[in-house]
């Protein structure tokens, strides 16, 4: 899948779901599995996020959808930090970066980069990180997301907070890159 596809084809969901392309063309001709056409063609597009739909609904496991590079949007308040971050990302695991520094600027990147993992920094000036995270579970079209903290030094109890509030997981190292880039893999090896 071309990098930032949020559209599939039914060869795609076909291969995603292990079944026939004729089975995927029938679930969309009796509506369990919405989706459009191309127009003057009788081409069908299946949305991402309608698959992971039916697929949930339907009991199918998760997919881990090819993705190209994986794309991380860092929500940070300092400017230099977030670039020495993304900078060392992108060094070190070849990942796709891009950085916000408030609560909006987030939600407009995360429209038009799709990452796939957001990490928030807790102590983030003008950044409400539980308010962030309540948003992007709210809206359909970025629930797949994954949300990973930044944060020192946190309490198991504290921890175990940002998980019930939604969030995938956390880092309690903020300057260990290695603790970094292991939790955006774990937190990617299922993507959707």
């Amino acid at each position: 899948m071309a990098k930032g596809k949020n559209v599939l084809t039914t060869g795609d969901v076909a291969k995603i779901c292990n079944v026939a392309p004729r089975t995927v063309s029938k679930w969309f001709d009796t509506g369990q599995l919405k989706g459009y056409r191309i127009p003057g063609s009788k081409d069908r597009r299946i949305p991402v996020s309608e698959l992971l739909r039916f697929m949930k609904t339907h009991n199918m496991p998760p997919p881990t959808l090819p993705a190209g590079k994986i794309r991380v949007l860092i929500v940070h308040s300092d400017d230099q930090a977030a670039s020495a971050l993304a900078d060392t990302l992108q060094t070190k695991a070849d990942y796709e970066v891009q950085t916000a520094n408030s609560n909006f600027e987030t939600g407009v990147i995360a429209q038009k980069f799709a990452p796939h993992v957001l990490l928030v920094n807790l102590l983030a000036e003008g950044i409400n990180a539980t308010g962030l995270c309540k948003s992007i579970r709210s809206n359909e079209d970025l629930q797949t997301i994954k949300i990973v903290a930044l944060a020192n030094r946190l309490s198991s109890s504290e921890s175990a907070a940002l998980l019930q509030k939604g969030f995938d997981g956390y880092i309690t190292n903020s300057d260990d890159t290695t603790e970094i880039i292991k939790k955006i893999e774990e937190a990617t090896a299922i993507i959707y």
